[in-house]
């Protein structure tokens, strides 16, 4: 029973630092005058969240952070199905609090419009490069694939050991580096629901999307993985063959 809540309590911080780290470096630090990060600083800052979370607590719950890993992770067969919501309502909440939190910070400029952006994910007019709905979905779901691929091979068994947090940091750096013109980068649908409650009518009328398809990305991830780990297991099975004995595969 404690070990839930152990668990979705790790999630909550990890999903709060992975927002108010990640959307914090694009609301609070990508365009200062002279000294913004831009692009780049706000992708390894995504990157960073992660890496540095996954370090931290990775070890307590897994180090999902992010509702469509937690579903790809089931379909891969690494968790089980009992797991699925609580720790998307914890993702979730930690989300939303954590906007919740750069909220009351970037309101202590004069000006500061949330509507604006806020860091939301959008397509079409809300897109930052202007991109359709059918290429704003095609990416997200694209890259939710191969970020949860990333995580499942990481994270196997017979992976170099301590190096999975630093391998999904730097692949959730480049996905954002790739993807920002694009929808703003999603991937986490927990991600784009905390700070599209403040962005306004318009975030939330597309929050659809990213939603829906990086659960489809991480679904197939899952799946694929999955197939290819049962095929690579079988083989070496098969290899050992001779020095076994005739036995049956597991």
């Amino acid at each position: 029973m404690w070990s839930i809540y152990r668990r979705t309590a790790a999630e909550f911080i990890g999903t709060f630092w992975l927002v108010l780290g990640g959307c914090g470096s694009a609301v609070l630090a990508a365009t200062v005058p002279d000294v913004g990060i831009g692009l780049l600083g706000v992708a390894l800052a995504f990157g960073l969240t992660v890496l540095t979370m996954a370090y931290a607590v990775g070890h307590i719950s897994g180090g999902h952070f992010n509702p469509a890993v937690s579903l790809g992770l089931w379909a891969g067969g690494r968790i089980p199905g009992s797991d699925l919501a609580p720790y998307i309502a914890a993702q979730v909440l930690g989300a939303v609090f954590a906007a919740g939190m750069l909220y009351l910070i970037a309101s202590g400029k004069p000006g500061f419009d949330p509507s604006a952006g806020f860091a939301a994910n959008g397509y079409g007019p809300h897109s930052p490069g202007g991109y359709s709905l059918g290429a704003g979905f095609l990416t997200e779901a694209v890259m939710t694939f191969m970020f949860l691929l990333i995580i499942l091979g990481v994270t196997d068994s017979r992976a170099p050991q301590g190096f999975a947090p630093l391998a999904i940091g730097l692949g959730l750096t480049l996905i954002h580096l790739v993807s920002i013109p694009v929808t703003n980068t999603s991937v986490n649908p927990a991600r784009s629901t905390g700070v599209a409650l403040f962005a306004g009518t318009w975030a939330m009328a597309q929050l659809w999307l990213f939603w829906v398809a990086p659960m489809i990305g991480a679904v197939l991830a899952g799946w694929v993985h999955r197939s290819l780990a049962v095929a690579i297991h079988r083989e070496d099975w098969q290899a050992a063959a001779p020095i076994r004995g005739p036995q049956t595969l597991p």
